[in-house]
């Protein structure tokens, strides 16, 4: 990686991007980008935006050390890995890969899956007030994204 910006560089043309935040909902959404990319023979991208305040310490870190991005950048990256980790490995025949980028959720899903096929968000089921006030990352991605969106809602079957 030549910088903590490079993952945000637009996807394989013809992948499904999906964002992953380490939740349960995303890795329902993971799920179901793997289940409609194997009979596609399409590739999977799976994205997670960061900030400082959001990454994991890198390995190296010791207090009164501050580490430099890029190693945060991999802190985040090995922990998307480690997350998706499971759910990829019911589905070897995919092509699978992982971006950790430096970013809002929304810029970062919105630049990477320009020129996917589809871009697989999940969705925390908020409605209401609540979904008004907190914002909707996948609200915002059916509005902005420039290929077709897929919302998985909470107990939607995989």
């Amino acid at each position: 990686m030549s910088g903590i910006d490079a993952d945000q560089s637009p996807a394989p043309t013809g992948s499904i991007v999906v964002g992953h935040d380490g939740s349960d909902y995303a890795n329902h959404a993971l799920e179901v980008a793997l289940d409609l990319a194997e009979p596609l023979g399409a590739s999977v991208v799976v994205v997670r935006a960061w900030s400082i305040d959001t990454a994991p310490r890198p390995a190296d870190w010791k207090f009164g050390y501050v580490s430099p991005l890029t190693d945060y950048a991999g802190a985040v990256r090995a922990k998307l890995e480690a997350d998706a980790a499971p759910t990829v490995a019911r589905h070897p025949g995919v092509p699978v890969e992982y971006r950790a980028a430096y970013a809002t959720p929304l810029g970062c899903l919105i630049e990477v899956s320009r020129g996917a096929r589809m871009l697989v968000v999940g969705s925390r089921g908020r409605g209401g007030l609540a979904g008004m006030l907190l914002g909707s990352v996948s609200e915002q991605c059916v509005r902005h994204a420039a290929c077709p969106v897929l919302v998985v809602r909470p107990g939607a079957p995989a």
